[in-house]
């Protein structure tokens, strides 16, 4: 097995860290790394806001759901949808642009920096440090836009956090859906999506158990919070700052 394909298979998300330094010329290879990304039409739909002051990154924290575990990282870059750049580029020859305002402009965008999350840590936990992916900007993402002075057409999609990684506690890594249920041949099968749930139900409550978690909920119980209610009650303004921000047909 390469190196490549090791370092991908054994990749955690890390919430704990020792508070050293990232060094400045790793940070400047991680991100002329995360550049070369694949992306839409070249278009480059992204920018990174790279953060390293402690209080913006406690700010950050607080803004994301009052997540404690960002502040112990040095550094937090924040992930944003960029079409500013784009309708620069088209209005500066006389041309007039809509895509940022359809939804196919939301799913180039949103893929685009999904692919640029994947890119810095990739590079970054190459060189021995350790991430974590954060959703929880859009919980305020109208405060993170006027605290980061974003213009029309941005959007604070996600962010990483990196940092070096304390010592890990948990006995192994999460375990996924089985893999039958993830990749299929020639079509989908909806059976065998059933059939991972239920597989995966026993298989992730055992995993929590064995790490000495038996307060956290299983697979179904997550999902259940997740997407009935949390996602309602803690990202509602989300839609109403893509509008705001120019995106969306109003």
């Amino acid at each position: 097995m390469n190196e490549v394909i090791k370092q991908l298979q054994n990749r955690r998300s890390v919430r704990e860290f020792t508070g050293e330094k990232v060094k400045d010329e790793d940070l400047k290879l991680i991100l002329e790394t995360a550049q070369r990304y694949s992306n839409w039409a070249h278009g480059q739909q992204t920018s990174l806001i790279v953060v390293r002051d402690k209080e913006k990154i406690k700010k950050i924290a607080e803004l994301s759901g009052g997540q404690k575990h960002i502040e112990a990282a040095d550094v937090f870059i924040l992930i944003l949808i960029d079409f500013y750049r784009v309708v620069y580029a088209v209005e500066s020859i006389g041309g007039e642009i809509s895509i940022p305002k359809s939804v196919e402009g939301l799913m180039i965008g949103t893929g685009d920096a999904g692919i640029m999350v994947n890119a810095i840590q990739t590079a970054a936990e190459s060189l021995g440090y350790g991430t974590t992916t954060i959703g929880g900007v859009r919980v305020n993402p109208d405060a993170i836009a006027e605290m980061f002075d974003l213009p029309e057409y941005v959007f604070p999609v996600f962010g990483t956090t990196i940092g070096v990684p304390a010592e890990n506690k948990l006995k192994s890594l999460k375990p996924r859906v089985p893999f039958e249920s993830f990749a299929f041949e020639e079509k989908y099968d909806k059976k065998k999506v059933e059939e991972g749930v239920e597989k995966f139900e026993t298989e992730y409550r055992k995993w929590w158990d064995e790490n000495g978690f038996p307060e956290v909920p299983s697979y179904k119980e997550t999902m259940k919070k997740y997407y009935s209610n949390y996602v309602k009650e803690n990202y509602q303004k989300t839609e109403e700052t893509l509008r705001k921000q120019g995106f969306i047909q109003k």
